[in-house]
């Protein structure tokens, strides 16, 4: 009866911490800070990553850095050498623990214990009992992307985009293919655009990868072979 009664009071403070941590089972909320002063055509979006003195030779900042670029693909970005690129791509991320507290009111029946005690709703049959009130805490994790964008010749920046998540979710590393996406969703935004962007939710780990691919060689005619005719 003991593990019972604890469960009838914890219960509700539990449903509902579950409901403000998860919000919709089947997404990922993020809110999308840009600012923008975009005005480069496909012609010049050529781009290569630039990085700080503690992200040099990093395997994961490789492994972010292949996510942002599968993203910038579709914009007809192309990723060159350094010295070719038009605009310089930095990434900056962080991720930071809290704890969120749940107060829920608990009502019981009436005032006797025994085989006829039962939660309640406030006005149970014995007329109203003032509610106990449960309290539970839970820890949540704020995941924070930023993507900058500046002119590589002039170190003018052009395009500045914060992504920023809270959720249960204690890696930052399974939250980074959602803040990526929702950072570079309709880019480019305009400028001092502050929206809500959600993510379908997959149970399948991320396959992450810091792989590059390597373009295949053009075909070579064989040793005595002759070429075609043009």
């Amino acid at each position: 009866m003991k593990w019972e009664r604890i469960w009838r009071v914890s219960a509700p403070a539990i449903a509902a911490a579950a409901v403000l941590l998860s919000g919709c089972t089947t997404y990922v909320s993020s809110q999308v800070t840009a600012f923008s002063n975009w005005s480069g055509s496909d012609a010049t979006r050529t781009y290569a990553f630039t990085r700080t003195s503690e992200q040099q030779n990093s395997i994961e900042q490789a492994t972010y850095e292949q996510l942002v670029a599968n993203e910038l693909e579709p914009y007809a970005f192309r990723q060159v050498p350094s010295a070719q690129a038009h605009y310089l791509v930095g990434l900056t991320y962080s991720i930071h623990g809290d704890t969120v507290a749940v107060t829920q009111p608990v009502f019981y029946g009436g005032p006797w214990g025994g085989p006829f005690w039962r939660p309640m709703g406030p006005w149970g049959p014995y007329g109203p009992f003032p509610p106990d009130y449960v309290t539970q805490t839970y820890p949540v994790f704020t995941h924070t992307l930023a993507i900058r964008i500046t002119e590589r010749a002039t170190g003018k920046e052009v395009y500045n985009v914060t992504a920023r998540n809270t959720d249960d979710e204690s890696s930052l590393v399974r939250a980074m293919p959602y803040l990526v996406r929702s950072a570079l969703a309709d880019f480019p935004l305009g400028n001092g655009t502050v929206r809500t962007v959600r993510v379908r939710y997959d149970k399948r780990p991320a396959q992450l990868t810091n792989e590059v691919p390597v373009p295949q060689p053009a075909a070579s005619t064989p040793q005595g072979a002759s070429a075609p005719a043009r």
